[in-house]
């Protein structure tokens, strides 16, 4: 005889498809706050740097340089989102008093987390197919690794997701979810490589560099579209799983210690 799933496995699992659901819901509420205007920027990027910079650039790492930036300028709109997507929605739940709600149920806190990482996630990869299938209108790139492709670029979207939800549990106030995209993950994205090959830079600024997380993401991402890369995909992967592990179990602590949820 068969036997269904245990009844406190079955009932994590619908607590945590309704976080997701509510996150999926809200983001295509507003999708015009959350859809649109990346697609928009990434737009007028690839106009911009592509068509009209790119021209004179020429090649760059032996692709043409518009069909170069296309990766950078993928995983900026995906990371961007995903860290954006969970930072403002966890902190209006603390700061609305909803995330006491879910810290006394019964669910257990890698649902808490795993529901809003999902919506994150999801909102990330929206965006993301959104600006390639953009791209792919202004260049010839055509997925050429799709495995590479979506594993890198899931990886990355996971990670600024958990790092997101950080921000959100130690922000105090609205300012304190702006200050990390804005000191902190918009510095590293512009020097991750986005719109250069490392191989132009000095050999200190070189070796710098390779000590951006967001380089290797990118360069992962760039090999699945391109087939190309400036970094070894065992080191990108190591690194990006690395931070996934790391940043999963200090979120869940937090969750577990109350910090910054507890008054």
């Amino acid at each position: 005889m068969k036997q269904g799933l245990d009844p406190t496995v079955s009932a994590d699992l619908v607590a945590l498809a309704t976080i997701t659901r509510r996150e999926i819901v809200r983001i295509l509420r507003i999708w015009t706050q959350t859809l649109i205007p990346p697609a928009i920027t990434m737009t007028l990027y690839f106009l911009i740097f592509g068509g009209l910079i790119g021209a004179r650039v020429g090649q760059m790492d032996g692709v043409a340089y518009m069909d170069f930036i296309v990766p950078g300028l993928v995983m900026m709109s995906v990371i961007q989102n995903s860290y954006g997507n969970i930072s403002s929605s966890f902190f209006s739940a603390k700061f609305g008093r909803h995330v006491e709600e879910l810290l006394v149920s019964p669910m257990p806190n890698w649902v808490i987390l795993g529901g809003y990482v999902s919506g994150a996630v999801l909102r990330g990869l929206m965006v993301g197919v959104i600006v390639l299938v953009i791209a792919m209108a202004f260049t010839t790139v055509r997925i050429p690794h799709p495995l590479v492709t979506l594993s890198s670029v899931l990886l990355g979207s996971v990670i600024f997701s958990l790092a997101g939800f950080v921000n959100a549990v130690f922000a105090k106030k609205f300012d304190d979810i702006a200050i990390v995209p804005t000191f902190i993950l918009t510095p590293l994205t512009y020097l991750g490589g986005v719109f250069y090959s490392v191989k132009l830079l000095p050999s200190w600024a070189e070796a710098a560099t390779y000590a951006n997380p967001i380089f290797h993401m990118v360069n992962a991402f760039r090999y699945g579209l391109l087939g190309v890369s400036d970094v070894s995909l065992w080191i990108a992967y190591a690194l990006m799983l690395g931070f996934v592990v790391a940043l999963a179990a200090f979120a869940l602590w937090l969750l577990r210690q109350g910090v910054g949820l507890r008054s």
